[in-house]
């Protein structure tokens, strides 16, 4: 047993107990513990813990390895998945928040007076959180398949046993509280090994600042290899699939139902919104972080790897092979591997790049304990967003509206544990690299949840027929190219797979306009209820004027 394995296993069944033992001392004993920590999380720690839900194993482990494979055109991803963040916070989140729902389904069956519309929601809210999950279980199998150096199918089955313990235990409450230990975690894990990196190369300890010198480094190394610039713009995709990947990634971040309900964990509007401000200091510290890794680990790889003796490659890169997420053959049999000779997994960088640069066994250990903190953080979040649509929005509000609570958890913890082994199943093979498989679950939510919910607070006239035709179409529309893109090859303007949401969300949008401007509108009642939705906690509106509301309950207008 080297010290390298000895030291990420401490590390990582060090982390494993801490969260296990949130879980259990934070065990949800009822519904509003199992679906929304009770409503009384503080902003700062639900920051965190936002912050630890958003950044999954797509940004932790994929996202700056897609940067340093794609170069300019990864950028979608920081520039989407950020700007739909602020979309999110400043468009809908306080105003969910004000609307005291338990899920993303019982918010829009309550908005637009439908039950059908909820159930649609509650199958969507399943499909996203689906897809997503098969993600992160793909990311933990990476993690956990090369620290044991077992291959990656048998990492994802150990993943799934934890995640489906803890989430079933603590529900809400627990993950809450487990997210904000992830998080730290994970952070602290990221920002080291860049930081090492930077003195390393620069001599400069601030990454942020410094991997402009390494960026002009490159530029030169890719003019003389021959090989697309790494700062060129659409060399890899077109503009088109650039921008649409963007606006996916963008609106779909404001679909996600697994991030919206986290706002829902918090006393009150401000509270949502102090959250939300906590939220992107926390997830800026890795996404500018991102830009930085994926410079210096390209230019170790150009500098330190390729060029070098096919028989005297560092140790690191057997283990690495020996995973399936590595190709180093000498394809032209001159002994020496070059650039183009090696091969690796977008996943598998981050993970990587402590070993490529040296950092030591407790840098290596300690990636290994933040990736599978980011895993395990956003897996536990979808797991209770499945759960939620399941046992509250579809078993609750449509099959056994009598059920005890007691019956309620049961249903929410069988759910979880069925789901969590299912996704495993999926990502035992999985269809694709964990950022491209993010982005399909984004696809669907700018499809399906980012219309119904961004016209569902802005726009009063939207009704329940014109969401439930507008879902219904958004989810066919992004399923259908999804498929068409992946497996038929079928583009429009170069736009692929992974840009599927501008076309499911026009669809959506457009739908729901038409086909509500085509039948009858909503109540008033529901009409000033949406329009009271814009307005700060202790004011409401009512019969077409603004009213705050004292302590004691009595009203008066607001002029």
């Amino acid at each position: 047993m080297d010290s390298q394995f000895l030291v990420s296993l401490v590390l990582i069944l060090a982390t494993f107990g801490l969260y296990i033992g949130i879980a259990v001392y934070n065990m949800a004993r009822q519904t509003s513990d199992f679906y929304v920590a009770g409503r009384n999380v503080p902003a700062v720690f639900n920051g965190m813990a936002i912050g630890a839900d958003w950044m999954s194993a797509a940004s932790f482990i994929g996202m700056a390895g897609t940067v340093m494979l794609l170069g300019y055109d990864g950028l979608a991803y920081i520039m989407g998945w950020t700007g739909g963040y602020l979309l999110l916070t400043f468009l809908l989140a306080p105003q969910l928040r004000k609307s005291g729902r338990y899920t993303v389904p019982e918010f829009i069956g309550d908005r637009y007076s439908s039950s059908t519309a909820r159930l649609i929601a509650a199958v969507a809210t399943i499909i996203i959180s689906f897809t997503y999950s098969i993600g992160q279980l793909s990311g933990s199998g990476v993690v956990i398949g090369r620290l044991l150096e077992v291959p990656t199918a048998v990492g994802t089955i150990i993943g799934v046993v934890l995640i489906a313990f803890y989430s079933a235990l603590g529900g809400m409450k627990g993950i809450t509280w487990t997210q904000v230990a992830q998080y730290l975690v994970l952070i602290i894990a990221y920002l080291i090994p860049v930081i090492f990196m930077s003195l390393q190369l620069t001599s400069n300890p601030i990454p942020w600042l410094s991997y402009g010198q390494i960026i002009g480094e490159l530029q030169q190394l890719d003019q003389q290899l021959g090989v697309s610039e790494y700062v060129v713009p659409f060399t890899e995709a077109t503009k088109w699939q650039f921008l649409a990947l963007m606006f996916t990634l963008m609106a779909g971040t404001a679909g996600l139902p697994h991030v919206i309900v986290r706002f829902y964990t918090v006393s009150t509007m401000k509270a949502a919104r102090w959250s939300g401000a906590w939220a992107l200091l926390f997830i800026g510290l890795l996404y500018l972080s991102a830009p930085a890794y994926a410079a210096f680990s390209r230019f170790i790889l150009m500098t330190q790897v390729a060029g070098s003796s096919i028989a005297d490659l560092p140790a690191w890169t057997t283990s690495w092979v020996n995973t399936g997420s590595l190709s180093v053959a000498d394809t032209n049999s001159d002994g020496i591997l070059q650039w183009e000779e090696i091969v690796i997994s977008n996943d598998i960088v981050v993970m990587a790049t402590p070993e490529i640069a040296n950092l030591g066994v407790f840098v290596v250990g300690l990636m290994a304990a933040g990736a599978m903190a980011a895993a395990l953080s956003t897996a536990g979040g979808l797991m209770i967003a499945i759960s939620a649509a399941l046992s509250q929005d579809i078993y609750y509000r449509s099959i056994n509206p009598k059920a005890t609570e007691s019956q309620r958890l049961l249903v929410g913890r069988s759910s979880i544990i069925i789901a969590t082994v299912a996704a495993g199943i999926v990502a035992l093979n999985p269809p694709g690299a964990i950022t491209q498989i993010v982005a399909w679950a984004f696809a669907l939510a700018s499809g399906t949840f980012f219309p119904a919910l961004i016209l569902g607070v802005w726009w009063r006239r939207a009704n329940g027929p014109g969401v439930i035709a507008g879902m219904l179409v958004g989810l066919t529309v992004t399923l259908t190219y999804i498929f068409a893109a992946k497996f038929g090859g079928f583009t429009i303007l170069g736009i692929i797979d992974t840009g599927a949401g501008v076309f499911g969300a026009t669809a959506a949008i457009l739908t729901i306009i038409i086909v509500s401007l085509a039948t009858k509108p909503p109540s008033k009642e529901t009409q000033e209820e949406v329009l009271d939705l814009r307005y700060p906690e202790g004011m409401t509106y009512k019969d077409g004027e603004v009213w705050r509301t004292d302590p004691v309950e009595t009203k008066r207008p607001e002029h």
